[in-house]
């Protein structure tokens, strides 16, 4: 019998390691894919919870909330783009410019699960690109509504939730479930409600993890 993973993928939008683990967890899952069956969910974490509205200076925030200097992030942005390029996520050659509040994402995400998990997986992945490798607002509703367009989901529901506070307490309460697990930083891929993977890993180190597990369990 086959074995079957169970993924929930904690992770925020603005987050670029957030970019490069997925891309690599793809990559590792499809060298996997004649031996087991997987499920995968997206979950929500946010990194700037109280990120107001237009967003802030991406270098103004870095050096706030980490004290990194200029040159600092100029050398993580280099590493983050040769990740990036290994996994073939290209991010936008002169960074974001400045970050945005994604909860409402997070709740357009949530909508998106229950409908597919294929279509939630899709969303998550042209809502990682309009951030990161198009520098857009995460904040704006057409930005957003672009996303769920590109998903091939409802725009005019989902325009609807955005205009409501729809999702919000089932959202809040998917964040405090993880917090309270122990998920304080981003990406964290839990495998089976049991195995944890923390950070953008590489290809072979997330192949190698979930072939342990998979055997494990078969």
């Amino acid at each position: 019998m086959t074995p079957s993973l169970k993924i929930d993928f904690v992770s925020d939008i603005s987050c670029p390691w957030c970019a490069i683990g997925l891309a690599a967890l793809e990559q590792a899952l499809d060298k996997l894919k004649d031996d087991v069956t997987v499920q995968m969910h997206v979950q929500p974490f946010e990194l700037n919870p109280q990120m107001p509205a237009g967003g802030q200076d991406i270098s103004e925030h870095l050096t706030q909330k980490y004290g990194s200097t200029a040159q600092q992030q100029a050398q993580i942005r280099d590493t983050i783009r040769q990740r990036g390029a290994e996994v073939g996520f290209a991010f936008h050659p002169s960074g974001r410019g400045r970050i945005y509040n994604t909860f409402a994402a997070h709740r357009l995400l949530h909508w998106a699960g229950l409908a597919s998990p294929d279509q939630q997986l899709a969303l998550k992945k042209a809502l990682l690109v309009a951030c990161h490798s198009n520098s857009q607002a995460m904040d704006s509703p057409e930005v957003l509504l672009a996303a769920v367009a590109q998903a091939g989901l409802d725009v005019t529901r989902a325009r609807n939730i955005l205009a409501s506070d729809e999702f919000t307490q089932e959202v809040r309460q998917a964040q405090a479930f993880y917090a309270r697990q122990g998920i304080h930083s981003v990406p964290a891929v839990i495998i089976n409600d049991r195995h944890l993977i923390s950070g953008g890993q590489p290809v072979a180190v997330f192949e190698q993890a979930l072939r342990q597990i998979a055997t494990t369990r078969a």
